[in-house]
């Protein structure tokens, strides 16, 4: 059964709710688990996987904190925004998983773009601390990741808009491929 988040509450997924499933976007706070739970959810399933941070550097040939150096915050959540409307565009021939980055859904566009697209979206949250650990942790730039109390604020900031989205799936002290197996158990996907 899944379960549907809003207004801080889960409500279960009815079977009339659960349309086949051709694409499942991953949405949360840095360091929630996007790439490496949507990667892993995609092996197992046998299907495609984006990072939408990747279509980006492909498309502006540059690292993400490159654009954010060069173009500044503004610049990238322009060339993000486009990356989503053209992979949205695109035919789906086969079930994908798509891993959005930290602020993509936070994006008015965004969100309303991806909402009718109907596809379930799937909110990998963990505590503020947990993330932090975790980016701390990780080899990756964050272009946003300042301080301890800036990235409060802005998880903060993003975590209502992330609650919107279909599903919540917490994944403090859990394994990558047990976040992944519950995220298919959420949305009906036989795992």
């Amino acid at each position: 059964m899944g379960t549907r988040t809003g207004s801080h509450r889960e409500v279960e997924l009815s079977a009339a709710e659960r349309v086949p499933v051709r694409t499942v976007f991953l949405v949360g706070f840095m360091g929630a688990g996007k790439s490496s739970v949507g990667r892993a959810l995609s092996l197992r399933l046998g299907w495609g996987f984006e990072d939408l941070d990747d279509r980006i550097q492909a498309s502006e040939g540059r690292s993400v904190g490159q654009i954010f150096r060069e173009s500044g915050e503004t610049g990238f959540r322009r060339a993000e925004a486009d990356a989503l409307r053209e992979l949205v565009g695109e035919p789906v021939s086969s079930p994908r998983v798509v891993g959005l980055g930290g602020g993509a859904f936070v994006q008015a566009e965004n969100a309303a773009l991806l909402a009718r697209t109907q596809a379930p979206i799937v909110f990998l949250d963990a505590s503020v601390d947990e993330l932090f650990r975790r980016c701390q942790q990780e080899n990756v730039e964050r272009p946003l990741r300042q301080d301890r109390e800036r990235f409060r604020q802005l998880h903060e900031a993003r975590r209502p808009h992330y609650m919107t989205g279909t599903v919540r799936v917490e994944t403090t002290g859990k394994s990558v491929d047990a976040v992944a197996a519950e995220v298919a158990h959420h949305l009906g996907i036989a795992w």
